[in-house]
């Protein structure tokens, strides 16, 4: 290994450990922290820029943040942290031009019945987050004869109205992301990764897998631009897919909806019908312990209401709450790269009742994965959000000292290995 500091030879001449050279570690903590977070944001501005939507502050941060992970350029705990948490508000930033750009592309989101299974004929999945490649896809493929369909992250697109016009966008298929060596076998055509998320194929499909910008995966197909011809060529060759309904869902419930039905909300709030608030959600995977977030749904009262997004809400989303107050317990608020809005909704509440956001009758389940969720936890802490539960298990570049940071200033708290009663007593 290449030493990041010495610029010697790992275990060589002149370095006797590997990559640190010594370095504190809380340091080198809270700049990997930093980096993570950078990436998420990073990830996050992409799909805003694809969409027109920029800020040149962001870039300029991003630049800066870069600069502040080299080695030998910053060693100080306090302005280590401070850059972590202006990463969060910079993310916010990130998310908000996101938010814009996915209402000015495709429409104001409303909630919206989607058909979950297959139907009758061939057809296109598309996996990912990107909605812009997936309404490329709509627009060349009309009057192909082929049905187009979303998976994993890219369920919200069908509660755009400019989306969900083309009437070959015929439902959605399939679970999260670490499902999809087990579903896209059994999907008869080609399949499009649009970003991160995807898992290096099988034989049984790499023939028919298709990447987008710079996803890229051994044995599939990269599409550098927008030509998605070969892609529908394909898919017009492929054996036909069977009709099959597993069921029917309801999501599309954008910040600016719930808001826009805010009295409702509050006059519940007020009877006492609604006497709690859980946003459980974020970016899931396959580890043991995650059946954490679907334990915690379940247990809460039926006085409450579940807030979700992002691909955790598939632990939680197969199960009936009911209503309260004339409303879905479960609201689905869309995808990771939706996070923003539940920031909003909880702000919005939070000025309507005439208190701060700690003081809501919140409680925040979030699970992490990847990059974009640390850069999620890091806007919530930099709004000075406390409580949060993050899990199933702690980010290994966090050291012992630096959680301890957070847990003092934050009340950052780990998951625990079943989800406590007190998490759904509520108050009287």
């Amino acid at each position: 290994m290449f030493c990041n500091q010495c610029e010697q030879t790992a275990h060589g001449q002149g370095c006797t450990t590997v990559g640190v050279c010594g370095k504190d570690p809380d340091v080198q903590s809270l700049q990997e922290t930093l980096l993570y977070g950078v990436k998420g944001m990073a990830a996050y501005a992409h799909h805003a820029r694809r969409l027109g939507k920029s800020d040149p502050a962001v870039s300029a941060f991003i630049e800066e943040a870069l600069f502040a992970t080299m080695t030998n350029v910053n060693f100080d705990l306090e302005t280590l942290f401070e850059m972590v948490l202006e990463c969060g508000r910079q993310n916010l930033r990130v998310m908000q031009l996101l938010d814009e750009g996915h209402a000015e592309k495709f429409g104001a989101a409303s909630p919206t019945t989607v058909y979950e299974g297959t139907k009758a004929g061939p057809g296109i999945l598309v996996t990912g987050h990107d909605l812009l490649d997936l309404q490329n896809i709509l627009e060349q493929s009309q009057g192909a004869g082929v049905n187009v369909y979303t998976h994993g992250e890219m369920l919200p697109a069908h509660s755009y109205p400019k989306l969900r016009a083309y009437p070959h966008l015929a439902g959605h298929y399939g679970g999260p992301w670490q499902n999809q060596q087990f579903e896209f076998p059994l999907f008869s055509g080609p399949i499009v990764a649009t970003t991160n998320c995807v898992l290096i194929p099988w034989d049984s499909y790499k023939d028919r897998l298709y990447t987008t910008g710079v996803t890229a995966v051994p044995g599939g197909r990269r599409i550098p631009g927008n030509d998605f011809s070969a892609v529908i060529a394909q898919a017009k060759q492929s054996p036909s897919l069977p009709e099959k309904k597993v069921r029917e869902s309801t999501i599309g419930f954008h910040h600016n909806v719930i808001l826009g039905i805010a009295d409702k909300v509050l006059e519940a709030v007020k009877s006492g019908a609604v006497k709690h608030f859980y946003l459980i959600g974020g970016c899931d995977g396959a580890e043991v312990g995650r059946n954490y977030y679907t334990k915690a749904a379940h247990a809460t009262p039926n006085e409450s209401i579940i807030l979700t997004l992002g691909c955790g809400k598939y632990r939680i989303r197969n199960h009936d709450y009911g209503t309260v107050a004339g409303l879905p317990r479960l609201l689905d608020m869309g995808q990771c790269n939706d996070a923003y809005g539940a920031i909003q909704v909880a702000v919005g509440l939070a000025q309507a009742l005439g208190c701060g956001v700690n003081d809501l009758p919140l409680t925040i389940l979030l699970s992490w994965f990847e990059q974009k969720a640390v850069a999620v936890l890091l806007t919530l802490l930099a709004l000075g959000v406390k409580g949060i539960r993050v899990g199933p298990v702690p980010p290994a570049f966090v050291t012992p000292r630096i959680f301890q940071a957070l847990q003092e200033k934050f009340d950052l708290k780990l998951t625990e290995a079943e989800p406590p009663r007190e998490l759904f007593q509520l108050a009287t």
